[in-house]
């Protein structure tokens, strides 16, 4: 069946969708968002004369699959969003315009590694984001200490796969129940790849190598966490707020709650380094210039005015992730010099991070760890599933020619 979806979504993606002017697509996320973005069509359109803007929401649930009906139908719009690790398989299928000769050159030195890595394909720049997104470990600090164990406090001092073992039963000695970890298992979908893919490539190993050892330790050490009761299944998704756990291993998202509810005693901490450094997720909504866009001048311009620190800086004020490009990272008071959350603009300058594969297969392989990931917390054995998945993938490159 996915291979019938894949060969299905092969088509062309020339025509314009809606009414004369740019079209522009993007989801729907928070309201705060949507009053930003709508606020800045509005900026732009006032500050650059030309023909007009319009802005369609479509709701986040089900966005990429209405994308692919477009797609499909030959209805693209001029400027579309989606999440990152989709950007693969829009160019594979001939969607996109390459960015990096009609960007300005300052635009592009401006811009995060990171943003430029995962918005990168087979030699050109497809996408680009006004925000990028911060992965973590956010800990008591009194508690961590009362155990016994150090804070890290940058990603080279991150603790080692045993160490943070060793602190999860050190933490469960004065714990009512022994379950002292969050790792957002009340998340669904995505948040598996998101969340544990940059564990393996602290290993040295990526979603193409599931068969390997590096693959099987981390998968098998995390199994290990829960088995030995050390992870709180967050129903309510409240375990770190409640005081239940210690430790939660989540992102960006969470610090408003979290700083709010421990002030002085919330710490953030980069995730264990499974042997070849700490490695923390990466990626977020993008945007890029379909190729139904002739002539794509002003569309290249409205991305470029999304990028302008202002614009940047009023998206990451309203939805809390980190700022896309280094001006706009100095200016900001929870990822500059002094903020509290520096750790997740660090680890983006620095290359701590490890983008999703960037493989037109990437929604396929998400696929098969989500299942893998939910298999191995459930008590199966790692090997047996990790080679499951492992054929899964191999068998769709095959199926579609190894994506050429």
């Amino acid at each position: 069946m996915r291979t019938l979806l894949l060969a299905t979504f092969l088509t062309g993606c020339a025509h314009q969708a809606g009414p004369p002017g740019l079209q522009i697509w993007a989801h729907e996320g928070r309201e705060s968002e949507r009053q930003v973005l709508t606020a800045q069509v509005e900026r732009f359109q006032h500050e650059h004369s030309g023909p007009p803007l319009h802005l369609t929401f479509l709701p986040e649930g089900n966005y990429n699959s209405q994308v692919q009906a477009a797609a499909l139908a030959q209805k693209l719009p001029d400027v579309l969003e989606f999440d990152g690790p989709l950007l693969y398989r829009y160019v594979w299928q001939g969607c996109l315009q390459p960015l990096e000769t009609q960007l300005k050159q300052s635009t592009l030195d401006n811009l995060l590694p990171s943003i430029q890595k995962q918005g990168s394909f087979r030699g050109h720049l497809y996408s680009l984001g006004a925000f990028d997104s911060g992965l973590g470990l956010y800990g008591r600090k009194s508690l961590i200490r009362q155990a016994g164990a150090r804070l890290p406090k940058s990603p080279d001092e991150a603790w080692t796969a045993a160490e943070f073992t060793q602190l999860l039963e050190n933490l469960a000695r004065e714990d009512t129940d022994g379950q002292v970890l969050d790792l957002k298992l009340n998340y669904q979908g995505e948040w598996f790849t998101y969340a544990f893919s940059p564990a393996l490539a602290s290993a040295g190993t990526d979603l193409s190598h599931l068969e390997s050892p590096a693959a099987s330790q981390v998968l098998n050490t995390i199994q290990g966490w829960n088995e030995q009761g050390r992870v709180d299944a967050n129903v309510d998704d409240a375990a770190f707020l409640t005081g239940r756990v210690a430790l939660s291993w989540v992102g960006h998202w969470e610090y408003p709650r979290y700083a709010s509810r421990w002030g002085d005693d919330l710490c953030l901490l980069p995730l264990p380094n499974f042997g070849h450094g700490t490695r923390s997720g990466q990626g977020s909504w993008n945007w890029a210039v379909t190729t139904a866009c002739q002539p794509s001048g002003r569309a290249v311009e409205f991305l470029e005015f999304l990028l302008q620190d202002e614009q940047v800086l009023e998206m990451s004020d309203a939805n809390g992730a980190v700022p896309a490009t280094r001006s706009a990272i100095a200016r900001s008071k929870l990822y500059g010099a002094n903020g509290p959350l520096r750790l997740f603009s660090n680890q983006l300058l620095q290359g701590w991070t490890a983008p999703r594969p960037r493989t037109p297969a990437y929604p396929l392989m998400t696929s098969v760890f989500q299942q893998t990931m939910q298999d191995v917390l459930h008590g199966a054995p790692v090997d047996q599933v990790l080679g499951q998945a492992a054929a899964e993938i191999r068998q769709d490159d095959l199926d579609n020619q190894g994506y050429r």
